[in-house]
């Protein structure tokens, strides 16, 4: 174990995990950018595995059988969507930094489950007694329960703290059919000692979420799909883990939250900082944390060559920037704010990732851009906006559709942001009657809204 006055900061952590798998064999291979290449059924790449799913499945060969990745992601947007979450809990981003090794065909369960508990418990200094592990446990797909992990993780983990869970939870596969396996999550309990609860039903990670977090998933890919559900054992085995390092980081600093880390920090900082004396009395943390991820996210996108428009990929980008916007009018951000928080994203992030810093002037033009835009609908929009909340009758529940269209047909402003802004006034709004009523009105030759930059499709702002 190595001896440690000051916990290892998140660029510290983030390089002692590409060390300890390189000693251990594996070639470091380059985070990817964040539009998959040549998979048109991602959105965003999601995960460390995306770069290598041709070498899984057999369709791609590399000169290396064990990897090593820090892999930037994205989860905002189609299945894997985090967006509504972030900035109110304390382990939700849209861009996060996933830690993960790799073995094609090569070691298996044993070295895996090994050279992640050293990792974490020696590399790290995480407590070992406050380390929990969940096993597949056989039902929800037709595979067997995974013993041979249970009583490998036995040699590290009381049994008291091995956790048995069903497919939702314990199983991956990369599609409906092809490879697949059971999978070992290794979390960490909030308090000083972890029950060793676990021949108790109800308890452990899966049921008490709120009193552990998830560090690292370990997938055992051993099986392949057929299209009739069935599985049959692969011929190669083999590994793919993924650990965020927001998560381990928060670990290790021993602080609750992915916001209070090295990693984010500083930029919740800076927001603050731009609000100054304007920040309203009484201003809770989630707006700034909301700036924080969400111009982590914009400057990573806008480098990888995504743009803010109406469609696909940019209009998600569109969508993040403008969740931003607003969460940081609420707090006294009145002027343009989020290029000065993208340049300190460059500058905490532009040592790991060059291309950062080799893409500022663009990055920093095209959100102010973006920005100055979207205020005008803002501003105009919100006042509209706010006077009829205040007028809304306080016996319902329902706001008027009507209202919502003529707020976007007027001034441009999205139906969905204002379902988002409702629901934080308690209050619901049926989006598919705003629609039609605004349909109305543009038939009638009254709809101007198309045309004052209101944000691209009427609805899919927040979905």
């Amino acid at each position: 174990m190595v001896e440690r006055n000051e916990p290892m900061t998140a660029a510290q952590i983030r390089q002692r995990f590409v060390e300890f798998f390189s000693e251990r064999g594996h070639t470091h291979v380059a985070s990817a950018p964040l539009v998959p290449r040549d998979d048109p059924t991602l959105l965003f790449v999601n995960a460390g595995m995306n770069q290598f799913k041709d070498v899984f499945t057999g369709r791609e060969q590399r000169p290396y059988q064990r990897a090593v990745t820090v892999q930037r992601c994205v989860r905002a947007g189609g299945k894997h969507n985090d967006l509504d979450n972030v900035g109110f809990t304390p382990r939700h981003q849209t861009l996060f930094e996933m830690l993960g090794n790799f073995s094609f065909g090569d070691y298996f369960k044993a070295d895996a489950i090994d050279w992640a508990w050293a990792f974490l418990t020696e590399e790290l200094g995480l407590p070992p007694e406050r380390l929990v592990v969940t096993v597949f446990d056989g039902t929800g797909e037709d595979a067997p329960a995974d013993d041979e992990a249970a009583e490998m993780w036995a040699k590290h983990v009381p049994k008291g703290r091995i956790y048995r869970c069903s497919a939702k939870e314990n199983f991956w596969q990369m599609g409906d059919t092809g490879p697949c396996g059971p999978c070992s999550e290794i979390n960490i309990y909030r308090g000083d000692v972890a029950p060793a609860t676990a021949d108790q039903p109800g308890t452990g990670p899966e049921h008490e979420e709120d009193a552990y977090l998830e560090l690292w998933n370990l997938v055992f890919m051993q099986y392949e799909k057929l299209d009739d559900g069935t599985m049959r054992p692969l011929p190669r085995p083999s590994i793919d883990t993924g650990m965020g390092l927001e998560r381990v980081a928060t670990a290790v600093a021993g602080v609750h939250s992915n916001y209070e880390t090295d990693l984010l920090a500083p930029l919740v900082d800076e927001a603050k900082r731009l609000a100054g004396d304007a920040i309203p009395e009484g201003a809770k943390e989630g707006p700034f944390r909301v700036i924080a991820d969400h111009a982590r996210a914009t400057a990573f996108l806008i480098t990888d060559g995504v743009f803010p428009d109406k469609a696909g990929r940019s209009y998600v980008l569109r969508r993040i920037m403008r969740r931003a916007i607003r969460h940081g009018a609420d707090v006294g951000l009145h002027e343009p704010f989020m290029h000065a928080v993208c340049r300190k994203v460059v500058e905490l992030y532009g040592d790991v990732y060059p291309e950062l810093r080799e893409r500022a002037a663009v990055i920093d033009e095209v959100v102010r851009g973006e920005e100055e835009a979207f205020r005008r609908t803002l501003d105009r929009g919100l006042r509209r906006l706010n006077k009829a909340i205040e007028q809304h009758d306080a016996d319902r529940s329902s706001f008027d559709p009507d209202v919502a269209a003529e707020l976007y047909d007027t001034y441009g402003f999205p139906i969905d942001l204002t379902a988002v802004i409702l629901r934080e006034h308690a209050l619901t709004l049926d989006e598919a009657a705003a629609e039609q009523a605004l349909r109305a009105r543009q038939g009638e030759g009254g709809g101007r809204g198309a045309n004052l930059g209101g944000g691209g499709s009427i609805s899919g702002y927040y979905s």
